[in-house]
């Protein structure tokens, strides 16, 4: 199926080239920022995929008041600048509230909806009005189908730079399950469709106070999404994600990063011819 392609400053999304969004959970310091961004610049530049650095300035559905959410907007904003500069690579970030999102479109390429807000429709507006990328990911408690009326609140609102992005469903008891037709569904919406990979994995709440995870199957499921058509991969990395402050069980790490990207990108140009 024929879908629109996004255009970037950078690149295109959504044609003949992988794109993968990827960095840590949570900004921590400025020097995992670095470090990671740096690996992945020269991991993604080896292999001829476009890459877009990930990380929140907030995490603001923690699961307890004591969970680590980030620096904030306004220090979070400058290092994820800093970042942007130095290594010449776009950047998505999540937002909470519509007033973040014009503050942060100054920075972010790609404005990123959280799975828990991808229906607050003052949100998604605010975000479409940057005239952005605004990358929508799927509620947990939704239907693949049910994305429809989301991607048309952001298109009535102006914005055709869509992307919209599978992380697993819940079925209760602290689990996730992918059905990979919803990718193909998503897709017929017309626009290029990521697979998060590693929050696919999260095991919500399973720790009682924090959310679990299990990052054996992050290949696995990264694998699967590109035999059936995901045009974008998603994923959190940490240079120690044993030590991260931020779903860390479900985060891969920057050792592994390179024999993923290369498997997952002889995939996706398998199934593209």
């Amino acid at each position: 199926m024929d879908i629109k392609r996004i255009k970037s400053e950078k690149f295109e999304i959504g044609g003949d080239k992988l794109t993968v969004l990827a960095g840590p959970c949570a900004i921590e310091s400025m020097e995992i920022l670095d470090e990671t961004a740096k690996t992945l610049k020269e991991i993604t530049t080896k292999l001829g995929i476009n890459f877009v650095f990930k990380s929140s300035f907030d995490k603001a559905n923690r699961s307890s008041l004591s969970s680590y959410r980030g620096p904030g907007m306004e220090k979070g904003l400058e290092m994820l600048a800093q970042i942007k500069s130095k290594y010449d690579i776009p950047i998505v970030t999540d937002i909470h509230t519509p007033d973040q999102a014009k503050p942060v479109a100054e920075v972010a390429d790609i404005l990123q909806i959280p799975a828990f807000l991808c229906r607050q429709t003052d949100l998604l507006v605010a975000a479409a009005r940057t005239g952005k990328i605004v990358n929508i990911k799927k509620g947990q408690f939704l239907a693949p189908e049910q994305m429809g009326p989301l991607v048309k609140k952001v298109e009535e609102s102006g914005n055709s730079n869509i992307m919209l992005t599978d992380r697993g469903t819940s079925f209760g008891y602290n689990n996730l399950v992918v059905d990979f037709r919803g990718i193909p569904i998503m897709r017929s919406f017309g626009y290029p469709v990521v697979f998060d990979a590693t929050h696919s994995v999260q095991l919500p709440g399973a720790n009682g106070t924090c959310s679990g995870g299990d990052r054996r199957f992050v290949p696995t499921l990264a694998k699967a999404a590109m035999a059936v058509g995901a045009d974008v991969l998603f994923f959190e990395i940490h240079p120690e994600p044993d030590k991260a402050l931020c779903d860390g069980a479900n985060m891969l790490s920057l050792t592994d990063t390179e024999a993923v990207f290369k498997t997952c990108k002889d995939i996706f140009e398998l199934v593209r011819k």
